[in-house]
């Protein structure tokens, strides 16, 4: 009995400097941002030395009642749409790329690249591609499918600028994802593969009958991760487009953040009640997703 409590109490002097960091760094504002939700704190409050104030569910009230609320949700339930298309785009990128060929290491470091490329740069690579007068206007007019005076201004068009900015967020997203897909991929015995071979499966057939199946915990896992980010996603907004034309890529997150950080009225208390609200979204579209790919072997559940 002693050796168990001494095997124990080992355990926790080791865990514990990351549960301090955890509960300090991530615990603790998780649930006073929760409070917040349910009080009023407004920098009128903040300059007067008084703290937060319980209001129930005022909070939730005024975003129900709000039109630039109800655009910004509507917008980040839009750009789910990246998510299978990201998907589907990198599962068939790493199984093109898990092979043994010259130079492959290379090829996937190189779609790794727009992962750690910060957002600024980004923001100054892409602002030259969407220009009226940039890269994407002029391959368009080279292929005489537009002309210079039809040349668009993609990020300034309230049409195309939602489609720019999700265009950056595949972007930014593809690499990781092909990475965490080609993990996946080569955690498949090759005796699998090799015997479906000798049952006469097509190339297609094995995909889906062997590859598929066995890749299902790491397709659930990609698209709760990208799920999860299209919801909250907010960089790429806030620096290429500010929410702008006219409200059409004003996320959620923007709205958040708008609430919270900018102007001196800040409303701490309708940010933290906005972003309960996005948490919640995530969660309901996150158990449809564990209801979607849920896998049927109870040693895998």
């Amino acid at each position: 009995m002693r050796v168990h409590w001494r095997q124990t109490l080992m355990s926790y002097t080791f865990l514990a400097p990351a549960l301090v960091l955890l509960a300090v760094f991530t615990f603790y504002p998780l649930v006073y941002g929760a409070y917040l939700g349910f009080t009023e704190y407004t920098g009128a409050r903040f300059a007067q030395g008084l703290g937060p104030k319980f209001t129930g569910l005022d909070n939730f009230r005024t975003l129900a009642g709000d039109p630039l609320f109800h655009t910004a949700i509507g917008n980040s339930v839009r750009y789910l749409l990246v998510v299978p298309i990201l998907q589907l785009a990198s599962l068939a990128v790493a199984v093109l790329v898990n092979r043994e060929l010259p130079g492959m290491t290379w090829f996937r470091a190189a779609y790794y690249v727009p992962v750690v490329t910060s957002v600024s740069l980004a923001a100054v690579m892409f602002e030259w591609i969407f220009n009226r007068e940039g890269v994407l206007n002029w391959v368009l007019t080279s292929l005489h499918l537009t002309t210079s005076q039809q040349a668009i201004g993609w990020l300034n068009s309230e049409t195309w600028a939602f489609f720019a900015v999700m265009l950056v967020t595949f972007w930014r997203g593809f690499g990781y994802y092909m990475v965490l897909y080609l993990a996946g991929l080569q955690t498949i015995p090759q005796e699998l593969e090799e015997a479906a071979v000798l049952d006469g499966a097509n190339a297609w057939q094995r995909f889906w009958r062997v590859t598929v199946p066995l890749m299902r915990p790491t397709i659930l896992l990609c698209t709760l991760l990208s799920t999860i980010a299209a919801l909250r996603v907010l960089e790429e907004v806030l620096v290429l487009t500010n929410g702008g034309p006219l409200n059409s890529t004003y996320t959620a997150l923007m709205y958040v953040y708008s609430k919270a950080f900018q102007g001196f009225d800040f409303n701490y208390g309708l940010a933290s009640a906005a972003g309960l609200v996005v948490a919640v979204v995530a969660l309901i579209i996150s158990a449809v997703n564990f209801r979607l790919f849920r896998t049927d072997d109870p040693e895998g559940a």
